[in-house]
């Protein structure tokens, strides 16, 4: 019975895993649409040093930065249809939250906001990569919603480079954003996110 009991745990946790999301391949022409808050807006760096900006040096294609300083998760998901009719973009790297935790917004609600968003997007016929931040206090991880969504919706997410920046001095700007070198970092991971999950 053992090795039949193993083998069934070791089928068990195979499964658990899944296959990687998939994102379709970007078109050279295709736009990429950069939503969020102040980490997209690349406070802390110079305009051309944002991540959107070092992302789409990285990867070939129209990176455009729609990022509101001080947005939660609410008023993104009022400010997103219109961001969505103009620039209409093929894919979203839709990164939100911070702000709702900075202000003590329920948790249930930022996820709600999440889903919805990622919802809206996807009826708009547009792929969605989630970034997760992490909660505001000492080596603290990004919310458990983040990849509850992920796995939800079958979305790559990206959960430790703004960790990882966050929480280097040397990355940062000030205590909540990161430097130019910062964002760079958080550009490279999301470039290497979007060509294992295919999109590049």
């Amino acid at each position: 019975m053992r090795p039949l009991a193993l083998a069934l745990l070791l089928l068990a946790l195979a499964g658990c895993g899944g296959p990687r999301p998939q994102l379709a391949p970007l078109a050279p022409s295709d736009v990429v649409l950069a939503f969020g808050d102040s980490l997209t807006f690349g406070t802390g760096a110079p305009e051309d040093q944002s991540y959107p900006a070092v992302l789409g040096r990285l990867i070939g294609r129209e990176v455009v930065r729609s990022g509101v300083p001080g947005e939660t998760t609410g008023q993104a998901l009022a400010r997103l249809p219109g961001v969505l009719e103009e620039v209409r973009p093929r894919l979203v790297l839709l990164c939100l939250g911070g702000n709702d935790m900075l202000r003590k917004v329920n948790e249930q609600e930022t996820a709600e906001n999440l889903r919805a968003m990622v919802r809206m997007i996807r009826d708009r016929g547009a792929d969605v990569v989630l970034v997760a931040v992490p909660r505001p206090a000492l080596l603290a991880d990004p919310p458990a919603f983040y990849r509850a969504i992920a796995e939800e919706f079958r979305l790559p997410l990206e959960d430790q480079v703004v960790k990882e920046v966050l929480y280097s001095t040397g990355l940062k700007a000030d205590p909540i954003h990161p430097n130019a070198e910062g964002y760079r970092r958080i550009a490279e991971a999301l470039a290497e996110l979007l060509r294992r999950s295919g999109a590049l």
